[in-house]
């Protein structure tokens, strides 16, 4: 009787434990205390910025703000339906980065824009990014903000276009309309970064954004290559992920996770991570 019952027990526990529970693999990124990111902040940009050190009025350089300070508390949460939302005010340029060094892995998350919009953006859209295989120490790049990284760019009317940020590289199918290049499965592998004589810049292959509300992103990043989808739409593929040191190009394939804050007010929601095996299938073909 007692090892029947002891059977039984052993049982019951073998499925709730497994079998009974939802499987969940993602890791949640995003708490209102936002334990799991660091802050860094640069400066209030102005009119007339053209990658130059910041000056004062009597022509002394300015510091940037730094590491986990938060001025004009830029990065704040707030809570929608029990859950936590990341508000970015935008007046400062600035990011959040992971403490956390990520890699192959599927990256999900929400986006809305607020109302606000600063100098020197205020008459440009709308602007944010999502920065990954981030390394090295933040005010590398044009703006004296960033990492070394690949950003997914943020923006109205554009969400899902490719910049370099510093020396990184990558490799586009794409197509060029004027003096504009567009991501297109079926163009010509085409370099992008500094150097490449191409530019850093590429468009996203279609303008997926939801006006109104709030939209899916998602980055699936296996080795050297990555999906970009904005609610539901693949809009860009790239390959051959590096960055040149010394005129020598090295794999740019993990790091950590920026979120800008970039002269706009906006916020994200649902940040989760899983780690991946490979390139779904489904997308295999933008790489043949």
């Amino acid at each position: 009787m007692k090892a029947s019952l002891l059977t039984i027990c052993c049982i019951l526990i073998l499925f709730t434990g497994s079998s009974f529970q939802p499987k969940d693999d993602w890791t949640y990124l995003l708490d209102k205390n936002l334990t799991k990111w660091n802050i860094y902040q640069s400066f209030h940009h102005k009119l007339g910025y053209k990658g130059e050190a910041p000056k004062d009025e009597n022509g002394n350089l300015i510091k940037p703000i730094g590491y986990n300070i938060n001025q004009d508390k830029v990065f704040t949460t707030m809570e929608e339906n029990g859950e936590p939302v990341l508000h970015i005010d935008g007046d400062i340029y600035g990011c959040l980065f992971t403490k956390q060094d990520f890699g192959n892995y599927d990256l999900k998350l929400k986006v809305k824009w607020g109302t606000h919009k600063y100098v020197p953006r205020v008459n440009e859209p709308k602007d944010s990014g999502v920065l990954y295989h981030s390394q090295g120490e933040c005010g590398v790049e044009y703006w004296r903000t960033w990492m070394l990284s690949q950003e997914f760019q943020v923006t109205e009317a554009g969400m899902g276009d490719y910049w370099s940020q510093a020396s990184s590289r990558s490799d586009v199918k794409a197509v060029k309309k004027g003096s504009d290049y567009f991501f297109d499965k079926n163009g010509t592998l085409t370099a992008f970064g500094t150097g490449t004589g191409n530019g850093g810049f590429c468009h996203a292959g279609v303008d997926a954004e939801n006006k109104d509300g709030w939209n899916d992103l998602e980055l699936i990043t296996y080795g050297d290559k990555s999906i970009r989808i904005v609610n539901g739409q693949v809009v860009m593929a790239l390959s051959n992920s590096r960055y040149v040191v010394n005129g020598e190009a090295k794999p740019l394939v993990k790091g950590k996770i920026q979120i800008q804050s970039e002269a706009a007010e906006v916020f994200y929601k649902d940040i989760k991570i899983k780690s991946i095996n490979g390139i779904p299938e489904e997308y295999a073909g933008y790489f043949k």
